[in-house]
């Protein structure tokens, strides 16, 4: 990691209150969910928290967040929209025993009195784990308090979103960071194979066992074991790994021996277990026992405020790597990144960057790379910028509230962070320039996560009073 990396400087919260809250949605059969998270996605896509089988429900629709100031609903460009009442609504915080609407579909909003906290980091890393967003920083906070413990971790998340990196972070703030650290691959081995390679074999066990192995967990004993892609792993072979957690104890292939083990498990998969036990592919006891501790890694999609700081940290990495300059990344190159969807996620994120860095010219990143139609160095503001968002847009098959969207957003952000800097950080005088009420402008500050160093918080204050 590089050494910009620094503690996050927000006015954040080092915990939140989530109270427990349920969704009642109207639909031709009506049904209700119980919440308790930070966060939840409303949407047909079946990865969504609440999943609303409607024409009418887009695949990724809304989402309720908790923040400071309370649950705000938040419209994720959706095609038919979000409403409170007859009024669209793009970003708004509800109240208990409110009803909106998405699409067609009515939904209450009902708030409980359990209540658990929620802890945020004030970091933007954990180990080589990077991210400013909220979602990432509690994240953050989870591993924090998680990491020195012995519990087994499951991490779920998209193919390249960096599960490896939260195993070897957790690895890393635990009392076992000295100690072997095995990484397995369920998907890697053939299944005539796997269960030798995780508990080992004797000599003779099987055709091709010409001398004793030991499998993975003997060989974490003592440490770590990351088993990646735990969903792979086959119903036959899932109560033998089971015996393994439970009992503390390996039997390798072929052999009458059992050998203690000593090992910490994080196992990680790209599918949802809980869904993959209501399809009957995984085994609820293994689920159960694998999930102590969940960790859900968002998509990089979902958290575009972490970009800017992801492609800093990759810039740097790679100019080291292959001794060139570090390029120069202009508005509107940072624009088409920030609307790009990234199915690669991080992965995809540090191979472009790598391979842009290679073979960008002049000094200047290059979103040619990323098979986005160039433009020939727009500069920013310029009629060229728009035409090249919107060309990319069209040959991406955006939908125009998508892409609508990412434009709104990114010209408040850069309105915003521009103005305060003109200012010097002097939020008044920002509201006054802006024709805004003050209290407005601090909500934008904390909404856009601004890292904002009140320079003049003397004179802030006296112009306060004037006001």
């Amino acid at each position: 990691m590089s050494d910009q990396t620094q503690t996050i400087l927000l006015d954040t919260p080092t915990a939140l209150k989530v109270r427990k809250y349920r969704l009642s949605a109207h639909t031709k059969s009506p049904f209700s969910q119980d919440f308790q998270k930070r966060l939840i996605f409303i949407g047909s896509h079946p990865e969504c928290d609440l999943c609303i089988s409607e024409a009418s429900i887009s695949r990724h629709h809304a989402k309720i967040e908790l923040d400071q100031n309370g649950y705000r609903l938040v419209d994720l460009g959706s095609k038919n929209g979000t409403f409170i009442g007859d009024v669209r609504v793009n970003d708004i915080y509800i109240s208990p025993h409110m009803t909106f609407r998405c699409g067609t579909v009515d939904i209450d909003f009902d708030l409980g009195s359990d209540t658990i906290e929620v802890a945020i980091s004030q970091k933007n890393h954990f180990g080589d784990m990077l991210g400013q967003s909220v979602a990432m920083r509690e994240i953050f906070g989870l591993l924090e308090r998680v990491a020195p413990t012995p519990a087994t971790v499951l991490v779920e998340g998209e193919s390249g979103c960096g599960k490896e990196l939260v195993a070897a972070a957790i690895r890393q703030h635990s009392d076992r960071a000295d100690k072997p650290f095995v990484i397995f691959d369920c998907s890697a081995v053939s299944k005539d194979l796997i269960e030798s390679e995780l508990f080992g074999h004797v000599k003779g066990a099987f055709t091709g066992a010409i001398s004793d192995r030991k499998g993975a967990f003997l060989q974490a004993n003592g440490g770590t074991l990351f088993l990646d892609e735990i969903g792979e792993l086959s119903l036959d072979l899932q109560p033998k790994l089971l015996r393994a957690l439970e009992n503390r104890m390996v039997r390798p292939v072929g052999s009458e021996k059992t050998y203690p083990i000593d090992v910490r498990v994080i196992a990680a998969t790209n599918r949802s277990l809980a869904e993959e036990v209501t399809n009957g592919n995984f085994r609820e006891d293994l689920y159960y026992r694998l999930a102590v501790i969940k960790v859900n890694l968002p998509p990089l999609r979902q958290r575009p405020e972490d970009l800017p700081l992801l492609i800093e940290h990759f810039l740097d990495d790679a100019s080291r790597k292959f001794k060139r300059p570090i390029p120069n990344i202009s508005f509107s190159t940072l624009q088409k990144l920030r609307a790009y969807s990234w199915p690669g996620n991080i992965r995809e994120l540090k191979n472009f960057i790598e391979r842009a860095c290679l073979l960008s010219s002049n000094d200047r990143l290059e979103t040619k790379f990323l098979n986005v139609k160039p433009q020939e160095n727009p500069a920013a503001g310029e009629p060229g910028d728009t035409d090249a968002y919107v060309e990319m847009v069209l040959e991406r098959q955006m939908p125009f509230k998508e892409a609508k969207q990412n434009i709104i957003e990114q010209f408040e952000s850069l309105y915003w962070k521009k103005l305060l800097e003109s200012t010097k950080g002097n939020i008044s005088k920002a509201a006054r320039l802006a024709d805004m009420h003050r209290k407005s402008v601090e909500y934008i500050v904390r909404k856009l996560n601004l890292n904002i160093r009140n320079s003049s918080a003397k004179d802030d204050e006296a112009e306060d009073c004037d006001e």
